[in-house]
């Protein structure tokens, strides 16, 4: 059917936004922590410790990103809405168990998995739910969505800041389990206007039976040559993406010491990446066609170069220039991913198109942070 650009789609609107701020927002915090984890399981003998740190972070990022070709099979067979309920179930658990843990290594199942297993059923539906509320404010409607991990990331480093300080990490962790909760609920909001494959092939009253495998694993959408270029190039441009977010508080920590406020980085780019997703989101929407890849390459560029500069200031001014700048072209980046495959491979194909890009992503952001921090321990 028709999207009716409106109407029920501004409440999916809402828990979709809500959906991209608690996953992100708690990912883009991993920074601080990060500095507690360190605190909390650290040993002067442990030589490795920033390695072994990296990675749970970086494996739960990773892990948000790995599931989604899986993720979107079992969107196209149950819908949006059974999904993300389920997702954002099993990341509540994953973050709750998180908080019970005595040492490093069982975070990289509890939170690196579990957790970021859970936030990509979760969020992965939430984009392609709007999809089926909105055509021509599509752009400016995934400007808004992705804008809530934007909010999250400016407020949740300094609320994360005083729990830990106030009541230690395992209990902030079951702070954040409140957040989950709430993603929980808004699932259910995800009323489908588009039948999904259970409803196509068993009907209201018959059973369901498992359509053949090519109607499962979509890969028809390779043989789109556009397409196929796009997810395999942007993977290859995220391979540094994740690394300030992981390792930016303790650079400046070791950099400026504790003189300066480091979590003011984190505002700077939760605010820009913000402001960027807005404008860049409706500026989308007036860009024919594919042609709003132009836009992405354009911020990926910016990214890459602001990421460079990050080593290079002395000054803490100016790293919070290089922060805002880099969340400027961090949110035209995000904001315009699933606009883009919607012009690509159509409405039709594009939650396994996003799925496949997704899963892409997840290799070079994974191995991303804790090569970063080796490299670090090296110098």
């Amino acid at each position: 059917p028709e999207p009716p650009e409106g109407g029920w789609g501004w409440v999916v609107m809402l828990a979709a936004m809500w959906c991209n701020g608690a996953v992100f927002g708690i990912q883009n915090s991993c920074g601080v922590l990060f500095v507690s984890m360190l605190r909390l399981f650290g040993s002067s003998d442990d030589k490795q410790l920033v390695f072994k740190t990296a990675w749970v972070s970086s494996l739960s990022m990773g892990m948000v990103f790995f599931c989604s070709p899986i993720v979107s099979i079992f969107t196209d067979l149950f819908g949006c809405r059974k999904v993300a309920v389920i997702g954002a179930a099993v990341g509540l658990v994953g973050l709750l168990s998180s908080s019970f843990v005595s040492t490093i290594e069982p975070l990289y199942f509890t939170y690196g998995i579990l957790f970021a297993c859970g936030c990509s059923f979760a969020y992965q539906p939430s984009l392609v739910i709007l999809g089926h509320y909105f055509k021509k404010r599509l752009g400016l409607v995934n400007g808004i969505v992705t804008a809530g991990s934007s909010l999250f990331t400016v407020s949740l480093p300094f609320l994360l800041r005083v729990l830990i300080d106030s009541v230690d990490l395992y209990n902030t962790l079951r702070v954040l389990c409140i957040l989950m909760f709430v993603l929980f609920l808004a699932g259910f909001t995800y009323k489908p206007l588009v039948p999904n494959t259970k409803d196509k092939e068993g009907g209201k009253k018959g059973k369901f039976k498992l359509p053949p495998a090519k109607k499962i694993c979509n890969f028809s959408v390779f043989k789109v040559l556009s397409y196929r270029i796009w997810a395999f190039g942007i993977p290859a441009a995220l391979f540094g993406y994740f690394v300030p977010y992981v390792h930016l508080m303790n650079h400046v920590k070791d950099r400026f010491g504790d003189s300066v406020p480091e979590e003011v980085l984190l505002l700077c780019l939760g605010i820009t990446s913000g402001v960027g997703r807005l404008i860049f989101g409706r500026v989308a929407d007036y860009i024919p066609g594919a042609k709003k890849i132009y836009l992405q390459v354009a911020s990926f560029f910016f990214i890459g170069l602001m990421s460079m500069m990050i080593p290079l200031c002395n000054v803490f001014g100016a790293l919070v220039a290089v922060c805002l700048f880099m969340g400027l072209f961090d949110g035209c980046f995000i904001c315009i991913m699933a606009p883009i495959a919607f012009e690509l491979v159509g409405a039709q194909d594009v939650s396994q198109a996003i799925g496949f890009l997704l899963g892409l992503m997840s290799v070079p952001m994974t191995v991303g942070p804790p090569i970063a921090g080796e490299c670090r321990q090296g110098l």
